[in-house]
């Protein structure tokens, strides 16, 4: 392929328009309530539909496109995103929109895969890392970009507005990989009973478990961090929101960093992760008051946020190289349930003892995730061992 880099752009800025759609709904939530006449809880199924479809996905939509010419099946997504998010915009019932927001959820996970996998492919033997952090920054972009943007234009101009700005992103993207992305067809296409047969790997079930404790440790916090931020640590609302924008840009940051350091030495920086978070958790159960300390560590840890992301697809995919899609899709799938587990786990513990308490829950999912993460780590050397003394035999 004559431009790799032209590519990788435009599958991150895809992946950035996407995730966009998905997240830019949480700044638009009090805004539908009241245009559509319904609670905010309701308004919720939005938010939360969106990702069971996701998860539910995950598994069996890259597996079953994974033999189409990729291309094909970019364009089809990318036209989909953005017919769904013109029906949005418009749809003068609830449950219309409810619908054109749930049917785009279940390709969400085959775009985002499919992206992942190309990425990894196009790179030089060795810094697939690397390429598929290009393609993490459009996931940190869409998630940090999507609810400013979202919520400023329904503010300032309309609700219809706000989706039409989804539909433009989805569609520039599509004229894009119209017109600049070469086809691609699958060289060699896995029967889906082959890529399937990866399930039987008890080191990729590890991966998996290791990957919604990481998350869940991420994001059973992070879900509380504007709370955290002004009821522990008495920071002003203007200040929330300038605190969450540095963490997104560093979550973008980190996702650069993570690109380089699981090239170089991933096994030692992946053992470390859970760690250096759980020491960051630490530190804010112990100084979580003092909202200058807490300004340090929103830097800190948006670059964690960002160096997580690529360790979760690095751990599973390591696990199973020879499905890819399915692989990612899998990853995606146990991200979204990381989410929920983290989120569940955060919300008993602030209902039970405070806000303060959360990150509580950071700490025992990253104890889990370090348990899970040295325990296989200590198997592939014990195997590398075994092997290398077999052939000195």
């Amino acid at each position: 392929m004559k431009n790799k880099n032209l590519l990788l752009f435009i599958m991150a800025v895809g992946v950035f328009s996407i995730l966009n759609t998905e997240m830019g709904f949480i700044g638009i939530l009090p805004y539908i309530a009241e245009a559509y006449n319904v609670t905010i809880v309701q308004a919720g199924w939005l938010i939360s539909l969106f990702a069971l479809g996701v998860a539910v996905a995950g598994p069996t939509m890259p597996l079953m496109m994974s033999r189409f010419n990729r291309k094909h099946v970019m364009v089809f997504i990318l036209g989909l995103f953005t017919l769904c998010n013109v029906v949005a915009a418009f749809a003068e019932d609830f449950y219309v929109l409810l619908l054109a927001r749930v049917i785009p959820a279940f390709f969400h996970p085959v775009y985002c895969a499919m992206a992942f996998s190309v990425a990894a492919t196009l790179a030089r033997p060795g810094e697939a890392p690397k390429a598929v952090a290009k393609i993490n920054v459009g996931v940190s972009a869409g998630m940090v970009a999507g609810v400013p943007i979202s919520n400023f234009l329904a503010e300032q101009i309309s609700l219809s507005a706000s989706m039409t700005f989804f539909a433009v992103a989805t569609l520039l993207v599509l004229l894009a990989t119209l017109w600049l992305i070469p086809s691609m067809p699958v060289q060699a296409r896995m029967s889906y009973g082959s890529q399937l047969s990866v399930l039987k790997k008890p080191g990729l079930w590890a991966s998996i478990v290791a990957v919604i404790f990481l998350n869940g440790s991420i994001f059973g916090v992070f879900n509380y961090m504007a709370d955290f931020l002004s009821v522990v640590s008495n920071v002003a609302p203007a200040l929330v929101s300038i605190l969450l924008l540095v963490y997104g840009l560093c979550n973008i940051s980190g996702s650069v960093l993570a690109g380089s350091l699981l090239t170089i030495r991933p096994l030692p920086v992946i053992k470390a992760f859970p760690l250096v978070t759980a020491m960051l958790y630490g530190g804010m159960l112990g100084g979580g008051s003092a909202w200058p300390f807490m300004g340090a560590v929103v830097i800190l840890w948006g670059i964690l946020g960002g160096i997580n992301g690529n360790i979760n697809q690095y751990w599973i995919t390591k696990a199973a190289p020879e499905a890819p899609d399915f692989a990612n899709g899998l990853f995606l799938t146990a991200a979204n349930i990381g989410c929920v587990l983290g989120t569940t786990v955060g919300g008993w513990f602030i209902e039970s003892w405070g806000t303060e308490f959360v990150v509580l829950a950071g700490l025992g999912l990253c104890g889990a995730a370090a348990l899970v993460i040295w325990g296989q780590c200590f198997v592939m050397n014990r195997a590398a061992g075994m092997h290398i003394q077999a052939e000195e035999a």
